[in-house]
């Protein structure tokens, strides 16, 4: 029997499949965009440029109100991201990494932007979104998510919502293992939930580090906590949720609450503490 050795023009398969799996993959980006590269962003306030539209802007802008905590005590919600680089001078920004670029079996790079895609007769229509935390490391913290048909606009969405969404923490030392009555961890264990992800907080010893997953730890890093344990229970791989779990688990510090005699046993500071 005689055996004929077949060309690479033979064997390389037809144009036409190659032609179809571009079609269907044209729209997913692989490559991370060069804003990526940094997540610490700063950025300058000028305060004689800057034009109240709103009452709480104009009485901060006149020297009324001179720091967040009175306008965070009355309830009032901060309506222009001005009020909060006026008052907290300094913030530190961060983004997180909410989202994965392609890879094989799942296993692509961390990326800031989670891009999902719409599916309709004119074609495909990606979006992306983005989260973004800032906080003065000192019990003021803030948390906010932006979403758009780009990725610039959609970060710029995310910093402008965390500064509207600060809000302060109470910090203690509720450890048994510790008892050294300094505002380093949390003064008691608090709970949050978003969908099938909830996120158990709970206080740690001096020097113990921040035993959390590593999204969660930036935001506890930035509102100035040291030392935690943690636990999460249900889906976790979904950031997004994960994160406003442990947001809401943050605001239960604020809202619960305690007796005079167990603020000075566990050493609860609320807020900033230094001047």
């Amino acid at each position: 029997m005689k055996t004929t050795k077949k060309t690479a023009e033979e064997v390389k398969p037809p144009a036409e499949h190659e032609e179809e799996k571009l079609e269907v993959e044209k729209d997913i980006i692989t490559e991370i965009p060069e804003e990526e590269a940094a997540t610490r962003l700063e950025r300058k306030f000028d305060m004689l440029a800057w034009q109240p539209k709103t009452s709480i802007g104009k009485k901060v802008k006149s020297g009324e109100i001179k720091s967040v905590s009175q306008i965070l005590d009355e309830g009032q919600k901060i309506m222009e991201m001005e009020i909060v680089d006026a008052l907290l001078p300094g913030m530190n920004q961060e983004l997180l990494f909410i989202g994965q670029s392609k890879g094989k079996f799942g296993g692509g790079q961390k990326r800031i932007f989670r891009q999902t895609q719409q599916k309709t007769p004119e074609g495909n229509k990606p979006s992306f979104s983005c989260q973004s935390v800032i906080g003065n490391e000192d019990g003021y913290v803030g948390v906010g998510y932006g979403k758009s048909k780009d990725t610039v606009p959609a970060r710029e969405k995310s910093q402008r919502n965390a500064k509207l969404n600060i809000f302060k923490i109470k910090r203690g030392c509720g450890s048994w293992e510790c008892g050294c009555k300094t505002p380093h961890s949390i003064p008691f264990m608090v709970e949050g939930k978003c969908g099938s992800t909830r996120i158990k907080i709970m206080p740690a010893p001096k020097g113990k580090g921040l035993c959390i997953e590593q999204e969660c730890a930036k935001i506890l890093k930035l509102a100035g906590i040291k030392d935690v344990w943690s636990k999460t229970f249900g889906q976790t791989r979904v950031k997004t949720n994960l994160v406003t779990a442990c947001v809401q688990a943050l605001k239960k510090l604020s809202t619960t609450k305690t007796k005079p005699e167990h603020e000075e046993l566990l050493g609860i500071k609320e807020g900033k503490l230094h001047q």
